[in-house]
């Protein structure tokens, strides 16, 4: 379970200030090509968890990271302290599993009923230690928001831990 994240009513959008919250809105899920860390996108409270489900019957979150958010608006190390907004949503896992990249747009209809304010369109990659432990990789930035592009989905040359890795040998 993921909870909803308590906001001020003033920071939501007109769908959520009923709840005073931001759920989590999760995007993708992607899992390590060796089935051991499972990472979830959360739009909406700009979050990219990471569990490990070696066990999965007893799955243990192991890293978070946050970035963007509906309330929170968490900025990137090479954003210069600018808020950004939209948050992980199509999570690509090397087949390493050691880097983890995300765009923040989800599709137009929903990017505009979450974040009426404009989405400014990023993609950033996040690595992965030994531990699942996230951290985010404050030289990888790519930042759309000049030309106003919204990047949605990211391919990874040589396939990534999705089926792709299935086509490679």
């Amino acid at each position: 379970t993921i909870p909803a994240e308590p906001a001020e009513a003033d920071l939501l959008p007109e769908p959520l200030k009923q709840f005073g919250a931001v759920p989590p809105l999760v995007g993708d899920i992607s899992l390590t090509l060796d089935d051991r860390i499972l990472l979830v996108s959360c739009w909406g409270t700009g979050e990219l968890k990471a569990y490990d489900v070696s066990d999965p019957f007893a799955p243990r979150e192991t890293g978070s990271v946050r970035i963007g958010g509906i309330a929170r608006r968490d900025s990137h190390p090479a954003a210069g302290g600018r808020a950004l907004n939209g948050g992980p949503q199509m999570v690509e896992a090397s087949r390493d599993g050691r880097r983890v990249y995300f765009t923040n747009s989800l599709y137009r209809s929903w990017d505009d009923v979450f974040y009426p304010d404009g989405i400014s369109g990023w993609m950033a990659k996040v690595d992965v230690a030994d531990d699942g432990s996230l951290s985010l990789d404050p030289g990888f930035f790519v930042d759309f928001a000049a030309d106003g592009r919204r990047a949605h989905q990211i391919r990874l040359q040589g396939g990534d831990s999705s089926s792709d890795s299935y086509c490679f040998s």
